[in-house]
């Protein structure tokens, strides 16, 4: 899941279809539940949380998403069993 904070709906959607998002995308425009809730006050800050819904790792800045290591990294996040 995607969350998107102090940005209108508009420019969402474009954000999404131009970069081919699929993931549902979830809209905080005031930043209230982003901020307060999860600590979140400013962009890319991401979770990995695992099959069982426990938080597993926390990151803030941009990454490499589509390097060797990190897809290696996501691939097995994505087929362990927890």
């Amino acid at each position: 899941m995607l969350v998107d904070f102090r940005e209108g709906i508009d420019l969402v959607r474009k954000t999404v279809q131009e970069r081919g998002y699929i993931a549902p995308v979830l809209l905080d425009a005031s930043g209230d539940v982003t901020g307060k809730s999860y600590g979140v006050w400013g962009p890319p800050t991401f979770f990995f949380v695992n099959r069982s819904g426990q938080l597993i790792g926390r990151g803030i800045g941009e990454r490499g998403w589509d390097r060797p290591a990190a897809k290696i990294f996501l691939r097995a996040l994505l087929e362990s069993k927890e």
